[in-house]
């Protein structure tokens, strides 16, 4: 299997030569108009008043998402939000000093207090100290299954056994039973990384996309179970031909999923923009291609934030070594050559 860190590196050698060198036929946004993680039209408002130091239209904006039971914007925009707030909460103490019992207020204190409980060297015991934090936002409103994905979060952090995660498990399913950001969470537990392994995250993965609608973001759950493999160095470097059927297996389900949406459709660009990695990780060019005329404008921290700290950056070169790879006289693998050896681009 490619080692991805090497190929990704021989893309920015190579990126720059696609800059100086003549147009190949269409190409994707120019690169002064791709924006990194760009907010829609109804959350733009809310973070420039937060900026202003105005919560009400970010109150309204979740207050909005809560009644009308839409908990997957509910989740994105939440952690917006929060990124935001990390820097700059200002608006949110406002908020809390006006509104202490606000479903809405309580969840993005409790977002806010165990991302920065998992940026502490003691992070298990901070996070412990914030759970009645998550407690509070539960109960607020008992529909809401965003709670219970912080919660799957925070259960990874303090180092929680089987089964009291999947009593977590069971609560968040209960609620919202194909929630994207909680099978996330699950996923993350069951990754090599934490407790679980590759396998184990493509067996969670492949099961909770073939229960899912066609059209729902959980069919991007076995790409990103393929992303932490490639991720994995060690583990990529000893995978067998099973492993590689089922990370092309994955690529092609988020390509399906990705014709589902409209080219440039802000609701899956960050899927894309994982699918592209992995395309370009398997030698599928002329496919990652494709995705990035897709993604459009919108590329997105994750994945590119994974393997570089200009996450922008190396969203362009990987965009501009996949359209030379592409047009090079070596031919494109395809799904139908996917068991063939690998080499690496180093």
């Amino acid at each position: 299997m490619v080692c991805t860190m090497a190929f990704l590196r021989a893309l920015l050698r190579t990126a720059r030569m696609v800059r100086h060198s003549s147009p190949l036929s269409a190409g994707p946004a120019a690169d002064d108009a791709v924006l990194l993680d760009a907010p829609d039209e109804r959350l733009s408002p809310a973070l420039v008043a937060a900026a202003l130091g105005d919560h009400e239209p970010a109150a309204g904006l979740l207050a909005a998402t809560r009644e009308a039971a839409d908990w997957e914007n509910r989740d994105r925009y939440l952690g917006r939000l929060v990124t935001f707030a990390r820097n700059r909460d200002g608006w949110l103490v406002d908020w809390l000093a006006t509104a202490p019992r606000d479903p809405d207020a309580l969840l993005v204190k409790a977002e806010l207090s165990v991302r920065r409980a998992w940026e502490s060297p003691a992070r298990a015991e901070r996070l412990r100290e914030v759970a009645p934090l998550i407690t509070a936002a539960a109960d607020a409103d008992p529909r809401d299954p965003v709670p219970w994905r912080l919660a799957l979060d925070h259960a990874r952090g303090t180092h929680a056994t089987h089964t009291a995660f999947e009593s977590l498990w069971e609560q968040a399913v209960r609620r919202s039973a194909h929630h994207y950001g909680c099978h996330v969470a699950a996923l993350r537990y069951l990754s090599a990384a934490w407790y679980g392994s590759h396998r184990e995250c493509f067996d969670f993965a492949e099961r909770a996309a073939e229960d899912a609608r066609p059209d729902s973001l959980v069919q991007a759950l076995p790409v990103r179970a393929a992303f932490a493999l490639l991720l994995d160095s060690r583990a990529a470097s000893r995978t067998t031909s099973v492993l590689e059927d089922r990370v092309d297996a994955a690529a092609d389900l988020a390509i399906r999923l990705s014709a589902a949406y409209r080219p440039g459709d802000l609701w899956p660009a960050e899927v894309r923009n994982l699918l592209a990695y992995v395309l370009l990780a398997r030698g599928r060019w002329t496919e990652a291609v494709h995705q990035f005329h897709m993604i459009g404008r919108h590329a997105t921290s994750f994945p590119w934030s994974s393997v570089s700290d200009d996450a922008l950056g190396r969203f362009l070169d990987a965009r501009d070594g996949a359209r030379l790879r592409a047009a090079s006289p070596a031919p494109s693998r395809s799904r139908a050559d996917h068991g063939r050896p690998r080499g690496h681009y180093a």
